[in-house]
């Protein structure tokens, strides 16, 4: 058997001077993780008896890079897909869709903003269902509201209107 019907085009074998998805998204977490750990570095960590406001970000920063450390290293040993092409149309529509909530949830209130961000971003895959995505929206939307505005009782407009 050769080693060319194992590993084939897309499964470099070993490390190589290929870009693979998981290398890639392992740089993505590094780059997060640094983004946070920059930006947390000015709040005070405190003890673990008196956690301090930069102990949970700073935290989860570091957990988060070496995730992504971790994601690199076993993707280049083991190989993995080859990077491709990014998908416009799902960026395009997820990230619309977070736009759209931030825009909305103020001067609409939730009850519109959560069903309108949600199907607009389930137009990111060519095989969205119009109507289950409606379906989820409005379930989702009522979940988010018990739990936000009556379980938590955080002050987010439901219905804004006026």
């Amino acid at each position: 058997m050769t080693d060319q019907a194992s590993t084939g085009p897309d499964r470099p074998s070993g490390i190589s001077g290929r870009m693979t998805q998981d290398v890639v998204a392992g740089l993505f977490l590094i780059a997060i993780a640094a983004f946070f750990l920059y930006h947390a570095r000015g709040l005070p960590l405190g003890s673990l008896r008196a956690m301090g406001p930069g102990m949970l970000p700073t935290s989860i920063a570091w957990i988060m890079g070496a995730g992504g450390a971790l994601l690199m290293v076993l993707s280049l040993i083991s190989g993995g897909a080859v990077m491709t092409r990014p998908h416009v149309r799902g960026l395009f529509f997820v990230l619309g869709g977070i736009f759209l909530f931030g825009l909305t949830i103020r001067s609409l209130g939730l009850v519109v903003a959560g069903p309108a961000a949600m199907i607009f971003a389930s137009f990111a895959t060519e095989e969205v269902r119009p109507l289950e995505a409606t379906i989820f929206a409005v379930v989702m939307t009522g979940f988010c509201i018990l739990l936000f505005k009556y379980a938590l009782g955080l002050p987010i407009p439901v219905v804004a209107f006026m």
